[in-house]
């Protein structure tokens, strides 16, 4: 029995996705629920688990290749398991299944070469992909004959941005609605011939067999290129095109410049006292809880307790409007060998410390095990990132959108400190505060992250 492997919808707003790896090939054994391939969508990079139990007979979309939600993608042969197990057949029946074997090896070496052209082939319907961030609701388009324009918000958001009627366009997605690659193509249809002329097909100066920069041949005005593409080609080089979730980190970064007026504040936390408690708790922790202590909890309980007192911001733009949340939902940034995610943790301000703990700790696992779900990553409203991980003194971090502002960890280390006219050791922090200052002034940010540093600094909370 044939069972068909479909592209999921992995979020209500998601209507494609694309393959990035496929974890079995063709002829291979697979059990139910067994990680069968990869994809990356709008919101998240996921491991899909196969449907069924049997052999994959044979995979339709290759990596690289973004399609629509419900497409099948490969068949999987769920008798094909028994098949394999079974005892031989005599002599002459052997032959039959040999020589039907033949054809189902031949899928096993297409997605290789798929593969190896995958850069030229999918370079320009991957170039500008979905952000993953949320954008400020549009009405859908309505056509001449009233009826509503089906669309993504990631296609609404791209007319917005080019200027293109979606009732225009024609859709030749399911049931008519308009793909990411019709918005596009129509973008690129209407593009000035000076700009087509300032992103030629192929470097000048580079040698043909190699393929083109990934972000010169968007259409995206996020991903253009900030000098001619010739002057990038020079001497001895290697191209590797951007995977799909650096595209769309590299869109969202870009985005948020362009659209808030960041402005930062730096401070410097003395949290002696709670790295004296850490070391002190922290076997019996992890033993009591079942989850390893580590400093960020407590910069997320400090950072919650002072946006309940700020809670301009925790808040979003919406035009001339400010969106007050009444939940603390903390995206945490994690980063990963392949990129960077900001997995949520959501309604921190109802959580203790344990809590807070937890939570943290297993959103991080299952980020870099690919188990989260795009639910998982979405409606934060304040976020965190810890490039004192990696020994970084502080960052100026870009803010997270539709985030007003987002807070950096610098690394903690002892320093000399003035303390009653006298020098001491202690362990030392700075905090960066980057903040929109449409929303945020530079008083309100500075009471926060005063707010902050007097709950680290005079730490009284259980940690059990």
């Amino acid at each position: 029995m044939a069972v068909d492997v479909i592209m999921p919808q992995m979020g209500e707003s998601i209507f494609e996705g694309t393959i990035t790896k496929w974890l079995k090939k063709a002829g291979d054994k697979i059990e139910r629920d067994e990680p069968l391939f990869e994809i990356s969508t709008d919101k998240v990079d996921a491991e899909i688990p196969s449907p069924s139990a049997g052999v994959l007979k044979e995979i339709k979309v290759n990596e690289g290749q973004t399609v629509p939600i419900q497409t099948v993608v490969a068949i999987i042969d769920a008798d094909g398991a028994a098949a394999q197990s079974a005892a031989p057949a005599p002599a002459k029946s052997d032959a039959a299944p040999a020589k039907s074997s033949a054809p189902a090896a031949a899928p096993a070496a297409k997605p290789a070469l798929a593969k190896e052209a995958a850069p030229q082939q999918s370079d320009r319907p991957t170039a500008a992909p979905a952000t993953g961030s949320p954008t400020p609701p549009q009405k859908p388009a309505v056509s001449a004959g009233g009826e509503k324009v089906r669309s993504s918000p990631l296609v609404r958001r791209i007319a917005r941005e080019h200027d293109v009627d979606l009732r225009q366009v024609p859709g030749t997605g399911a049931g008519g609605r308009v793909s990411k690659h019709d918005i596009l193509a129509a973008v690129e249809g209407g593009a000035s011939s000076s700009a087509a002329s300032a992103h030629p097909a192929a470097p000048p100066s580079a040698t043909p067999s190699r393929p083109p920069a990934t972000g010169g041949a968007s259409a995206s005005a996020v991903l253009e290129n900030a000098v001619p593409r010739e002057k990038m080609y020079f001497g001895h080089y290697e191209v590797q095109p951007m995977s799909v979730m650096r595209q769309r980190i590299a869109e969202h970064m870009v985005l948020s410049k362009r659209v808030s007026p960041h402005v930062y504040s730096v401070d410097e936390v003395n949290v002696s006292g709670i790295a004296a408690l850490r070391a002190k708790m922290k076997s019996k922790f992890e033993e009591t809880s079942g989850t390893k202590l580590t400093f960020m909890p407590f910069f997320v309980r400090a950072a919650v307790e002072a946006l309940r007192k700020y809670p301009t911001v925790n808040s979003s733009v919406d035009g001339t409007n400010i969106v007050l949340h009444k939940e603390c939902n903390i995206g945490i940034a994690v980063a990963l060998d392949w990129g960077l995610i900001v997995p949520v943790i959501k309604n921190a301000e109802e959580k203790n410390f344990l809590g807070i703990a937890r939570a943290m700790n297993d959103l991080a696992e299952r980020a870099r095990a690919k188990k989260l779900k795009p639910d998982e990553v979405a409606e934060g409203t304040f976020a965190i990132t810890n490039p004192g991980v990696f020994g970084g003194l502080f960052g100026l971090p870009v803010i997270n959108q539709p985030n007003v502002a987002i807070l950096g960890l610098g690394t903690i280390e002892k320093r000399p400190v003035v303390i009653d006219d006298a020098i001491a050791i202690r362990s030392m922090v700075y905090l960066t505060l980057s903040y929109d200052h449409r929303v945020v002034d530079g008083a309100v940010a500075h009471q926060f992250m005063a707010h902050v540093k007097h709950t680290l600094e005079n730490w009284t909370e259980s940690i059990m």
